[in-house]
This record gives structure tokens, C-alpha cells and sequence, in this order.
């Protein structure tokens, strides 16, 4: 039993810790946010480092503000090349092979239809309301379009209501495998199915081949795993020795697996083609939440090959499917930053104009009224989260760290961003383009990226809860503007 004045220590401190949180409180009520533009975020005088040593401003910009971004659009003038209406609603979704989930469709499914273009082509994209009671917005993952067409709630439109409609047009500029889905209420329209896949052909054959492709979109709907919104495998027939592609889209909150026991090629990785891929054996290949890669391999002269996708599905390549045995999951894995040779980057990433620091970390608060464990960044909580404010054709580099204890992907929109560097070991093989990046705790990345859209452009986690619970930060370009706001009445809710 304690002593007297072990028992008096004991109430002092507890007294101490009462009156500790009861000031941490009040400091974190600072944090209810209402109606609020992501203009005004950051902590006042952040500075982001220029090439020459010296700290240059990087606060919100908003004094300079002259070009909003409705003004960022495709040429409006241009007739489209491929023109698709897009309806969104609230229903069942019928799952073949599993049972039915109550969720969101576009054109009465989900995923909803496939919008195929060619290199160059200019989309338009009518997206119709017709049942998602919160609204919702279509957003083009991995696609660098103009900033008017980014598709996030309260930054660059407000979300569409009940009966609305809204216009998306961009050029296909980049050949690969992408995704579009909702930007509103992200979190819960997205894992309830308001997605699917967006494919771009190239203008000239890729040289990483393919006489034959499929498409193989992953996603969970209440517990099921389905590929292409099936709780089923699938079977690509395809003749003996023939080449065939598979984009494997990961729309999960997870990272997903892939993997085979016949030799396979990493072809593309977040629609950016691999210089020179080496035959894999033996490894499994990750893909970040919001991620792709396109497999390549060859049909055997007898049977089907079997390709497990994201663990629970798998898809079967050849002339017949049902007998393959599967293969047990590699316990190694592809490393992408010696994959593949190395090629010119096309610009100078050693000598950057702005360097910034990104680490994600957390701690206990409170945002909008709302207690919990959150993530921060740089040490601070949202909406105190840093403002990355960069001039149009800086090259901008970013130490990126995860001091948090759980893996985050992170995306940046508007932008593919170049892989320099992983816990100091410098990238040699093909250059690794992405815009999904899987960063594990413990682990640091320097990437690097033109600034070459112009605009203001989401920075987040894509494991989409801890988007909502804090891990976003943004990048504005100088002299943009925004005239939408969040929390506010048009109910613009982006993660």
C-alpha cells in the first residue's frame, strides 16, 4: 500500500496532468474549423528552401492571387474526340460470385464503364448526379489534366448535388492505366464503389509490347474481393507464346500483391512505361493504395499461366484455366528503385528551385470539434498543415519521411514525381515515375518534380481515413486562386 506522501505525489500529478490536458484542450479547440478556404492554410511565414541555400516564402499566395482555377481549363474551343456521360447513383450493386452490396454506381455499375482514349485525344466527360445525396465530383487519379478538371470538392468545384451536372474536358496527354472517383466524402464514396478505370492508348506502340491486354481493377465491397467488380477469377485466352498486358489498378486503402509463378515483366508503373524490364521470378510486386502496373507475360504452349492479383483473385492466361495450381506469395519483393535502365530525366533534379520537407508523424488532438489520435505533418495538425507554394517551371524537390509507425501512399495530384533517392540509396534502374507512393514506417524518399500544372493541387494519403483524419497537405502554384471554400454551404466535403 503507498505511503502517505507517495499518495500526495500521486494527486499532485494527477492534478498536473488534469490541468495539462485541460490546456491542450483549449489550445486544439483553435481547431474547429467551420467554412474555410484551403487558401488560408499553412502556418504563417513557412518557408520552403531555394536552390542556392536561401529560404524563400512559401505561404499561401493569396496576396498575389490574379488567375482562379475555373480559369485552368482545355482548350474550350477544341471539339472532343471521345465524349461519355457519366451518371452516379445510390443502389445495390449485384456482385457475380458473391452477395449484393449497398453502394454507389456510375451507369448503373460498379466499377462503372471503362473511358478508353487514344495519346492526344481531348475528353469530355458529363458527369450527372442523378441519387449520391452528399454530391459527389469525379476525380482523374494519376492523370495530370487542368486544375478546372481535378475534381476535388471545395478546391477546384463544389460538389455536385442531387440533379446536377458538371463538365469535365481534358487532353489524354499521357499514354497508361488510370482511375477516376469521387473527391467528395472520398473515404465513403470511393469505398463504396463511385470508381473505375481510365485507359490511354499510346500514339506509337509501346515498346514493352502486348498483342493482348485485360484489365484488372481491384476493390473490396463489404468484405468481398472482386476483380472487375466480381467475387470470381478471370481467364484471358490468348494464344501460345503470345504477349499479353495486364493493368492491374489498386482502388483499395491497401497495398496490394502480385504475383506468379511463371516469369513476368513490370511493364508500366503509374501509366509511366519501364525502360528496359527484366524477366521477374520469384518476387512479388506491391501496389500502393491508388497505384497501377501493367504485367506483361507470355501464354505457355500449354494450359494458362495464373497471375494472383491483390491476394484473393487471380487471372489466368492462355488456352484453358481451372487445373493451374496456385503459387504460394514470394516472401521477397521487387524493388523498383534498381528495376529496370536508367534513361534521361529530362530535367536537372540535382539542382532544385524549392526544397521542402514532408514528414508524417502523429499525436493526440482535436480537428473540427473531433478528438482522436491524428496525423501530422511537419509536427503540425490540420488545417495547420504546411502550404507547398511553388512557382510555374521550378523544379521542386521533397524529403518525404514516415515517422508515424504505419505505411501511407501518397499522392500528389496534377503531377508525376520522380523517385530520387530511398533512405539515402540513390535510384539506378528505369526512372521511377509515380504518383502513388508507399512509404513505410521508418522510411525516407527524396522525389523530385517539374512544376508544369498550374494550379492548387491536393498532397495526401490515400489509405482514404487518414486522409479524413489529417494527412493532407497542398500545393499551390504562385498567383492562383480558389473560389470555393469547405464546410461551407454548397457542402463541399473533399476527403
Amino acid at each position: 500500500m503507498p505511503s502517505r506522501p507517495d499518495l500526495v505525489r500521486r494527486v499532485s500529478a494527477a492534478c498536473a496532468l488534469t490541468a495539462a490536458a485541460g490546456l491542450a484542450a483549449l489550445a486544439w479547440s483553435s481547431t474547429l474549423l467551420g467554412e474555410y478556404s484551403v487558401m488560408t492554410m499553412g502556418p504563417a511565414g513557412a518557408l520552403g528552401r531555394g536552390h542556392a541555400g536561401h529560404d524563400a516564402e512559401a505561404g499561401s499566395g493569396a496576396a498575389a492571387g490574379s488567375t482562379s482555377v475555373t480559369e485552368l481549363v482545355a482548350d474550350p474551343l477544341r471539339k472532343p474526340d471521345v465524349r461519355i456521360r457519366l451518371v452516379a447513383g445510390s443502389q445495390t450493386i449485384d456482385v457475380p460470385g458473391g452477395h449484393p452490396f449497398q453502394g454507389y454506381t456510375v451507369n448503373g455499375t460498379s466499377p462503372g464503364p471503362t473511358i478508353r482514349a487514344r495519346q492526344g485525344d481531348l475528353v469530355e466527360a458529363v458527369f450527372v448526379n442523378e441519387s449520391v445525396g452528399a454530391g459527389a465530383t469525379l476525380h482523374w487519379h494519376g492523370m495530370d489534366v487542368p486544375n478546372a478538371a481535378d475534381g476535388v470538392a471545395g478546391i477546384t468545384q463544389d460538389a455536385v448535388p442531387v440533379g446536377g451536372q458538371h463538365t469535365y474536358r481534358f487532353v489524354a496527354e499521357d499514354p497508361g492505366t488510370y482511375w477516376y472517383h469521387s473527391h467528395q466524402l472520398s473515404h465513403e464514396q470511393v469505398e463504396r464503389g463511385l470508381l473505375g478505370a481510365v485507359v490511354v492508348e499510346p500514339a506509337v506502340p509501346s515498346p514493352n509490347g502486348g498483342s493482348t491486354e485485360a484489365l484488372a481493377l481491384l476493390h473490396v465491397y463489404g468484405g468481398q474481393h472482386t476483380l472487375n467488380g466480381r467475387a470470381l477469377d478471370e481467364h484471358v485466352p490468348a494464344e501460345p507464346g503470345s504477349t499479353v498486358r495486364i493493368r492491374v489498378i489498386n482502388t483499395d486503402q491497401g497495398t496490394a500483391s502480385v504475383w506468379s509463378a511463371a516469369p513476368f515483366r513490370v511493364a508500366a508503373i503509374d501509366g509511366r512505361e519501364v525502360k528496359a524490364p527484366a524477366v521477374i521470378q520469384d518476387r512479388s510486386v506491391l501496389v500502393p493504395a491508388g497505384g497501377r502496373v501493367d504485367i506483361t507475360m507470355q501464354a505457355p504452349a500449354h494450359g494458362a499461366a495464373r497471375l494472383n492479383v491483390g491476394g484473393a483473385r487471380s487471372i489466368f492466361i492462355g488456352s484453358m484455366t481451372g487445373d493451374e495450381p496456385g503459387a504460394r506469395q514470394p516472401s521477397a519483393t521487387l524493388d523498383f528503385l534498381a528495376y529496370g535502365s536508367p534513361a534521361p530525366l529530362g530535367f536537372e533534379a540535382a539542382s532544385p528551385d524549392r526544397t521542402f520537407d514532408y514528414t508524417i508523424g502523429r499525436r493526440p488532438g482535436v480537428i473540427d470539434g473531433r478528438p482522436g489520435n491524428f496525423w501530422t505533418i511537419n509536427g503540425r495538425l490540420y488545417p495547420d498543415a504546411p502550404m507547398f507554394n511553388v512557382r510555374q517551371g521550378d523544379v521542386v524537390l521533397m524529403h518525404l519521411r514516415n515517422e508515424s509507425g504505419e505505411v501511407h501512399p501518397m499522392h500528389l495530384h496534377g503531377h508525376h514525381v520522380l523517385v530520387l533517392s530511398r533512405d539515402g540509396i540513390p535510384a539506378k534502374g528505369s526512372p521511377w515515375w509515380i504518383d502513388s507512393l508507399d512509404i513505410h514506417p521508418g522510411e525516407s524518399y527524396d522525389v523530385a518534380f517539374v512544376a508544369d500544372n498550374p494550379g492548387i493541387w491536393t498532397d495526401h494519403c490515400h489509405t482514404l481515413e487518414h486522409a479524413v483524419d489529417g494527412l493532407v497537405a497542398h500545393v499551390m502554384y504562385e498567383g492562383i486562386t480558389t473560389p470555393f471554400t469547405i464546410n461551407g454551404r454548397a457542402g463541399n466535403h473533399p476527403e
